[in-house]
């Protein structure tokens, strides 16, 4: 049989250290959508915030845009691909 007190020892020490990761989550919020701007293609810097170093678009549960202007941000970063304003992948 399973002594109860080292199951339950074991178990404190699991919800202790796993406590610290739960309290840190915070729920990521869209910029456009607080500061009611839309993305532009002839801002490539502000573009830049949304592309990884190898030039690939970051999704939005990394950036934190909302459906509507993660399109829009992907829209305008191929846009600006495409005029030269960024670059399509860096080697």
């Amino acid at each position: 049989m399973r002594d109860d007190k080292s199951s339950s020892e074991g178990r404190n020490f699991r919800d202790k250290k796993m406590a610290g990761r739960r309290m840190g989550f915070r729920k990521k919020v869209c910029k456009f959508c607080v500061n009611h701007t839309e993305p532009d293609y002839k801002n490539p810097e502000g573009l830049k915030r949304y592309i990884t170093e190898r030039g690939k678009i970051l999704p939005a549960r990394i950036t934190g845009n909302c459906a509507k202007h993660q399109r829009a941000v992907t829209n305008e970063i191929k846009k600006a691909r495409v005029l030269a304003y960024l670059p399509f992948d860096k080697k």
